[in-house]
């Protein structure tokens, strides 16, 4: 009496067939439900090293502060007041910096004022101390 069936002399061929189906499958899925582009985050460049107006001259830099105050020329403002500031200046293009513990939450809401209310914004990234060369 024989308990254990005898091993076949050559493997079993492994079946690769449903294996490819559940792949392709997959891909399919993942092609459908995916988006190549996030259309709910706002477009940031980082161009800004040697950026100048048409005239030749340094676009003004305005710094948000970590209170969420904008710091221009010297002078601290809100935001709304600071697009008055800059508009009774003929300014339409500025280079928009933080300090370096700045909430995301000020610079977007200060971003977004500044583009909504027609001025030219810039990101000017500076790299942390832990990125730099």
């Amino acid at each position: 009496m024989q308990l254990v069936e005898p091993r076949p002399a050559r493997p079993i061929p492994i079946r690769i067939t449903p294996l490819i189906d559940v792949v392709f499958i997959l891909l399919v899925f993942f092609m459908l439900t995916s988006r190549l582009l996030p259309v709910s985050f706002m477009e940031l460049s980082n161009s800004t090293g040697d950026t100048r107006s048409v005239t030749g001259e340094p676009i003004p830099e305005v710094v948000i502060q970590r209170d969420g105050q904008a710091r221009w020329q010297g002078e601290t403002y809100r935001v709304d007041g600071l697009i008055k500031q800059l508009r009774a200046g003929g300014v339409s293009e500025i280079n928009l910096a933080t300090e370096s513990a700045t909430q995301l939450t000020h610079f977007t809401q200060a971003y977004s004022q500044l583009t909504d209310s027609g001025v030219t914004t810039h990101w000017k990234r500076t790299p942390g101390a832990a990125e730099q060369p």
